[in-house]
């Protein structure tokens, strides 16, 4: 894949960011657990569950690097109350991944999976946004590992929980299930611009049951 080119942005006033959340400078490193150590001829990203086809798809590395390559400007916001904005995100469309390995008629959600185990579940039309992108550069430069390297999901719209960094693959579903931090008292949903950002705010139709 070839690297976007970066160019100069402006920062946005305050007034511009979701409620409650404060401009970064710089990119902090957040994640739960260890950085993964890459190992190219083992790794696989796979889409399965409820497919059109009933099949799982995989890429290796390699093909995967060879999907097509798109950029989107976005804006990525941490349940932490720091917002980084304006970043450059480089790698391959959501939609293409869901053009590539279609759905079933009634997929609702996916849940994306990341090294470890790790997961975090979306409502489709979410996954579907034309910015959610499986990045694997930011500002032209590829990811580094403790920033996701090879890819991370970025869904600028939600809380940056939703997504995850070392993604592994995609899991179609026919019914909502929570994910890693939705499990553990983090909001369903995940909207910066609602504050959602803990179970306890849910009101029907945000989620299952915990």
């Amino acid at each position: 894949m070839g690297q976007p080119e970066s160019r100069e942005r402006q920062e946005p006033e305050q007034s511009e960011l979701p409620p409650g959340q404060r401009l970064q400078r710089g990119w902090p490193v957040t994640h739960y657990g260890p950085v993964p150590k890459f190992r190219q001829e083992r790794w696989e990203f796979r889409v399965f569950g409820a497919t059109a086809d009933g099949d799982k798809h995989c890429w290796n590395h390699e093909e995967f690097s060879a999907l097509p390559f798109s950029t989107v400007v976005g804006d990525l916001h941490c349940v932490t109350k720091f917002s980084m904005v304006g970043a450059e995100w480089g790698g391959v469309p959501a939609r293409t991944v869901v053009e590539l390995a279609p759905p079933a008629p009634g997929v609702t959600h996916v849940m994306v999976w990341a090294e470890y185990g790790f997961s975090s579940n979306l409502r489709l039309a979410d996954f579907l946004s034309d910015r959610t992108i499986f990045a694997t550069h930011k500002d032209g430069e590829l990811l580094t590992a403790e920033h996701g390297f090879p890819v991370r999901l970025v869904v600028p719209h939600l809380y940056a929980w939703k997504g995850p960094k070392w993604v592994r693959g995609v899991e179609y579903m026919t019914a909502d299930r929570r994910g890693f931090w939705e499990e553990r008292g983090y909001h369903n949903v995940g909207d910066p611009w609602a504050e959602q950002r803990y179970s306890y705010q849910e009101v029907p139709g945000d989620g299952p049951e915990l």
